[in-house]
């Protein structure tokens, strides 16, 4: 059973305790992004999805993956009446490839300027 962790320069350096990816066997499991750091970072809840996800196609892209191999997603959201815009920006996304996914409020998040985080599980 080999488990094997990753961090990418080009995601930004974790700053505490965690690894942007974790692969076990035929399994990336990733930890949780936000638009923080990039131009949504104060941006909308939609424009901060598209950027979150376009840093998990990054993630996806360094194992030779896409989005389409999304297996499971817990969205963490800040603010009900974003929802819509939370779930449009996937849909562009993903396409036909719709993963699992779980819809989760939370009080807020480790930036108030941040409306929604994403983490994924990929299959290889």
């Amino acid at each position: 059973m080999t488990i094997s962790r990753q961090n990418f320069e080009d995601l930004g350096m974790p700053v505490g305790p965690y690894t942007h990816a974790v692969r076990h066997e035929n399994t990336i499991f990733t930890s949780g992004f936000t638009a923080f750091g990039t131009q949504a970072q104060a941006a909308s809840a939609e424009e901060q999805t598209h950027a979150t996800l376009s840093q998990l196609s990054f993630l996806a892209g360094q194992y030779g993956k896409t989005l389409s191999d999304l297996v499971k997603v817990t969205v963490f959201v800040t603010d009900p009446s974003d929802i819509p815009g939370i779930r449009h920006a996937p849909t562009e996304a993903y396409g036909k490839n719709v993963p699992a996914s779980s819809l989760v409020m939370v009080a807020g998040l480790f930036s108030p300027d941040l409306r929604v985080e994403m983490e994924a599980i990929f299959g290889l």
